[in-house]
């Protein structure tokens, strides 16, 4: 039976799938930030557990850093509660580890989701989770990503793994050139306003088509990250890179100079021969 790139993705992490359908998920990359990981950490240190896998880890400070006033250093950061969050992870990576970590003043500190794919950390045919509601961004890199909860990311520091069912897979196709001014806001808009804001529910979209074909890499992030407006964290979104764009994550990668990635390549060829989701 033919499988979707979904399909494809699944059935490589599955590690034990229960008679009710609940499966264990192995997972490639967990992204962390400051918001919702004191808690996870918190958690680890009371059971006296440690990363399970340390190697997997990349944390950044984003939520609560502003965008100006960094000659300041931390006294930057005027909210009390912001600054103890971007401090305490600088704590917590100290003490637990990471992969890599970029935090607050750091040259390559940024949105989780842009330096996730711009560090060569997100690759074509990885699991992605992060505590945030717009990880579906890395499925624009050929990335199974889910958007979880700060109880779920102490489980996967904790196992590497997450628990949950196989969604349905759902397809969505815009084809056509787009007029003047149209971006891809406009057409997650236009999906949300067909479907509902719901509609996504349980379902992992596959978008596909040859609107989006001439679009660069942040063009299909923008309708991966929004696109969780219609599923919320129960749908993750995931696009079919070209060839050129998969060479093109790959070779970004490289450009880095991350030490911690030194043989940056896809985890598996899952994009080859899967069929569109129906």
């Amino acid at each position: 039976m033919a499988r979707t790139l979904y399909d494809k993705i699944w059935d490589e992490h599955v590690v034990h799938t229960e008679e009710d359908g609940t499966a264990i998920l192995y997972i490639d990359r967990h992204l962390v930030h400051e918001v919702t990981s004191p808690q996870a950490f918190e958690g680890l240190r009371e059971a006296g557990r440690k990363l399970w896998r340390i190697s997997s880890v990349v944390a950044t400070a984003d939520h609560n850093t502003p965008t100006t006033g960094w000659e300041r250093g931390y006294e930057g950061i005027a909210d009390p509660t912001s600054k103890e969050q971007v401090t305490t992870l600088d704590h917590n990576i100290a003490e637990f580890g990471a992969a890599a970590f970029f935090p607050f003043l750091s040259k390559r500190q940024g949105i989780v989701h842009v330096i996730g794919p711009e560090s060569g950390a997100t690759l074509p045919g990885m699991t992605v989770v992060c505590g945030d509601s717009h990880t579906s961004t890395h499925g624009a890199f050929g990335a199974l990503a889910h958007g979880i909860g700060t109880s779920e990311v102490e489980h996967v520091m904790a196992t590497q793994t997450l628990l949950g069912k196989k969604a349905k897979n759902m397809l969505v196709k815009v084809d056509g050139k787009l007029p003047l001014g149209c971006t891809a806001k406009d057409i997650v808009l236009a999906i949300i306003g067909k479907i509902g804001t719901a509609g996504g529910t349980g379902y992992t979209i596959e978008f596909a088509g040859s609107s989006q074909r001439p679009w660069r890499d942040h063009g299909r992030g923008i309708l991966r990250t929004r696109a969780a407006g219609p599923g919320s964290v129960d749908s993750c979104e995931l696009g079919r890179p070209s060839q050129a764009e998969e060479r093109r994550t790959v070779d970004r990668a490289h450009r880095a100079r991350a030490p911690v990635f030194p043989n940056v390549r896809p985890v598996g060829r899952v994009l080859e021969d899967a069929p569109a989701a129906g």
